[in-house]
């Protein structure tokens, strides 16, 4: 079945809907100018709730190297997702499995990408708006993707129980990601929704 990432998680009663609904991960945003930020605090009282083999997934946007090991040092995270313009050896200098997210537009040649931060887990694809660094709820040209991509990829951006369905059946990622699809509010998650989203991504993995 395609892996279900659920990001911008803020409280621990939606951590644990996620974890209950058969997410395989939640995603923290370390970003403070996010509407879903969580402090090193909120994030580790999260994290202390969730079941067992459910990943905690720590989002960053350019940040500086003291910044990513304050957290990683009070806070055990699974794996790093960054999303600024972060180079690969800064990606891959702090000793925990990464992913590099990629805002996509006509023009971003995506194996390349994927060549340049080949020790990454793999690729997420958010949609390109001017401006922000993602969280824009905005779907982008899945024709864009080619065919072959030298890394797993990670569809994001605009996702939501109505379109999940079709996004996994045209291009056929290893996971998928998703927080304002799921959300009834900026930063707070959804129940229902995220239980939708679930079965929209069971229906199109039969």
């Amino acid at each position: 079945m395609t892996r279900v990432k659920i990001c911008g998680i803020t409280r621990n009663e939606d951590a644990l809907a996620c974890a209950h609904a058969g997410a395989d991960a939640i995603g923290l945003v370390f970003y403070p100018p996010s509407p879903r930020y969580v402090s090193v605090a909120q994030a580790s009282a999260i994290a202390c709730v969730l079941p067992p083999f459910v990943t905690t997934v720590g989002l960053f946007v350019n940040p500086t190297a003291a910044e990513v090991e304050a957290v990683l040092r009070d806070l055990r995270l699974d794996v790093l997702q960054f999303h600024g313009d972060e180079p690969a050896e800064f990606c891959a200098s702090f000793g925990v499995p990464y992913l590099k997210a990629v805002r996509v537009k006509a023009g971003v040649d995506l194996v390349q990408y994927a060549f340049y931060h080949r020790e990454a887990q793999g690729l997420l694809l958010d949609a390109y708006v001017e401006g922000t660094p993602g969280g824009t709820g905005q779907a982008f040209d899945w024709g864009l993707i080619p065919a072959e991509l030298p890394l797993p990829v990670i569809l994001s951006g605009g996702l939501e129980p109505g379109n999940v369905v079709e996004a996994i059946k045209r291009v056929r990622p290893w996971a998928v990601d998703v927080s304002s699809g799921v959300e009834a509010a900026k930063g707070l998650k959804d129940a229902a929704r995220i239980a939708a989203f679930m079965e929209g991504v069971r229906s199109a993995s039969l």
